[in-house]
């Protein structure tokens, strides 16, 4: 990846629902900028609206994980816009003029990308036009090399009628420049901005706001695997919470299958015989972890577990066990 350029921090996660909290980016650059310097992957809900059971290639806008959103805005790097509010708000205050501004550099903006197609266009049908020429000319060349010399024949032409003269020669007419024919005028493509910022402002950061809500024990899962350097996708489609990947999901495969529990939880035996056999038979390994009590009477939670120690909301440390199947 290209490194982007550092966009203006914090910058804003748009939440789209009240009820359901959903949080999204629209930013390519933002996008490409959290996913090589933060780990954040997100995911891409956009679809075309010729194809709208498309599944496979989305685009724009971005999806955040609540978890996602909640570490960026604990960072620092990020806060929560109300994104309804904050457009019925700053739209109000849009004067007739500034809309009709914010139009017209949409339309200037179409005609410029139309225009470049077009261009684009012709050139490539001057490219095969001359390359047809060229065969057509060698051709003609090959023929005539391989005929004998000629003989001198009374005249074969013939009047049309029309009164002009057919001869048996043929004449190569060459084909026309695509510069010397009449340009029709082009149509506007619709231009779709990836942010409303030129007509709208910027939304303000606040000073304070509540942190997007979350799953306590998945969030400290969360937090800890990805301050340990790997990268965390949304695991529903191998029956779990989260997939873990050591690097970029474009270059590395997942290694973990991920699910967080509470440190006094009873936890299936079949569920964990399930998730070790699914993640062997995927060639994963099924990771469980959750944070761990603190002890009382002074212990301080201290065992002999393996892992780095990592505070969460003062509670104690993550703990991870990875489980694996054998004989499979």
């Amino acid at each position: 990846m290209t490194a982007p350029t550092t966009p203006n921090l914090p910058l804003p996660v748009f939440q789209i629902s009240q009820k359901v909290e959903r949080y999204l980016l629209y930013d390519i650059n933002v996008i490409t900028w959290l996913r090589k310097n933060h780990n954040i992957l997100g995911v891409l809900i956009g679809t075309l609206p010729q194809i709208p059971q498309q599944n496979v290639f989305l685009g724009l806008p971005l999806e955040l994980q609540p978890e996602e959103a909640r570490l960026l805005v604990e960072s620092r790097l990020a806060y929560v816009v109300n994104d309804w509010k904050w457009h019925a708000k700053d739209l109000a205050s849009t004067t007739a003029e500034q809309k009709e501004a914010f139009k017209a550099d949409l339309r200037q903006e179409g005609a410029r990308i139309a225009k470049d197609f077009e261009s684009s266009k012709k050139s490539r049908t001057h490219k095969a036009l001359k390359r047809i020429q060229g065969k057509t000319n060698t051709a003609l060349a090959q023929r005539s090399s391989a005929s004998p010399a000629p003989v001198e024949e009374e005249d074969t032409s013939e009047e049309s009628l029309f009164g002009e003269s057919l001869t048996r020669e043929t004449t190569v007419t060459p084909f026309p420049e695509p510069s010397r024919v009449a340009e029709p005028d082009s149509k506007p493509w619709t231009s779709t901005p990836t942010t409303p910022y030129p007509l709208l402002s910027p939304p303000p950061s606040p000073g304070t706001q509540d942190l997007p809500k979350v799953n306590p024990s998945s969030y400290a899962l969360f937090k800890h695997l990805h301050s340990l350097g790997y990268f965390l996708s949304p695991g529903i489609r191998f029956g779990c919470q989260f997939s873990v990947y050591p690097g970029d999901p474009l270059r590395f495969h997942s290694h973990f299958l991920t699910m967080s529990a509470e440190w006094d939880e009873e936890i299936d035996l079949l569920d964990l015989v399930g998730g070790g056999r699914l993640g062997t038979g995927v060639k994963k390994g099924w990771l469980i972890g959750g944070v761990e009590q603190m002890a009382q009477e002074g212990e301080g939670g201290k065992d002999s577990g393996e892992g780095p120690e990592e505070g969460v909301d003062g509670r104690g440390r993550v703990r991870t066990f990875c489980i694996e199947w054998g004989g499979m």
